[in-house]
């Protein structure tokens, strides 16, 4: 797997805590607590800039009382989403002027 699209999934995979995480009402502080985890780790969970174990995945999903695939439900179409809004875009062509 080349290293962006595996960024991508990290990036998809912090949306989607974060996104179950609000809808349960929890802080992102308060569900670190919950977690086990310091709530910086907890932060750079959600922006994808850490790389999960194993572990630590399964007490986010059991925190978050889902099953692991509700976890990971829709990972790879959102992970795509991302790569769509990133993708750089064409440089801009110079106005002509008269």
């Amino acid at each position: 797997m080349d290293e962006r699209l595996s960024n991508l999934l990290l990036r998809a995979l912090g949306q989607r805590i974060r996104e179950l995480r609000t809808e349960q009402g929890f802080s992102q502080e308060g569900f670190a607590d919950k977690c086990g985890v310091h709530r910086t780790f907890m932060g750079t969970i959600e922006r994808g800039e850490s790389n999960l174990s194993f572990q630590n995945i399964a007490k986010v999903a059991t925190t978050l009382g889902v099953s692991l695939s509700r976890l990971f439900s829709d990972l790879e179409t959102n992970a795509q989403s991302l790569a769509a809004r990133t993708a750089p875009k064409p440089p801009r062509k110079p106005k002509k002027t008269p």
